[in-house]
């Protein structure tokens, strides 16, 4: 049986949902990794590896960067695609689910030496509830300015499960 490996970069744990619903539709083991906690990784036991992260005022946490940096050769050498989790992905009319319409994504291949060859851009959901005042505070400012929900008592989960899906599809078959 193949296996694959997942690794994630999460604050609040969409980018780990849509792992996990990858893992059910998959045909193979996965693990599934916080890249926070591991500095290296041995590739060798899978056939694939996903390395998902998620958007947080606008950056991509550092550590990812890092982490490319220290398995930069593994990430080379294996059928390795790159999942991105942003709120901005939840205006799909306007492309900004695409790795071609996402800036974060431009950005992100600007910065790293890693280039994948399959890259997945998905909405993830604002859960203000959770939030503690500044972070609440702050992503109401973003959200009001961008047209998007600023009910402070609300959870939205903006994730296009179907794409998700298509994306699974076109992982399993890299």
């Amino acid at each position: 049986m193949s296996k694959a490996l997942f690794l994630y970069s999460s604050r609040e744990g969409q980018t780990k949902k849509i792992l996990h619903t990858l893992q059910q539709q998959l045909d193979m083991e996965c693990d599934i990794i916080d890249l926070h906690l591991v500095d290296q990784v041995d590739f060798a036991p899978y056939e694939r590896v996903l390395v998902g992260a998620s958007i947080r005022y606008g950056h991509l946490n550092k550590q990812l960067y890092r982490f490319i940096e220290r398995n930069l050769d593994q990430l080379q050498q294996h059928k390795a695609a790159f999942i991105c989790v942003n709120l901005t992905a939840r205006k799909e009319a306007q492309g900004k689910d695409t790795p071609e319409g996402s800036a974060y994504i431009k950005t992100f291949l600007s910065k790293s030496a890693w280039q994948p060859s399959l890259i997945g851009v998905f909405a993830g959901a604002l859960r203000y509830p959770r939030y503690n005042w500044f972070d609440k505070t702050m992503i109401k400012f973003i959200m009001s300015m961008t047209g998007g929900e600023t009910d402070t008592t609300k959870e939205v989960e903006y994730t296009n499960w179907e794409k998700v899906r298509l994306f699974g599809e076109k992982f399993k078959n890299m």
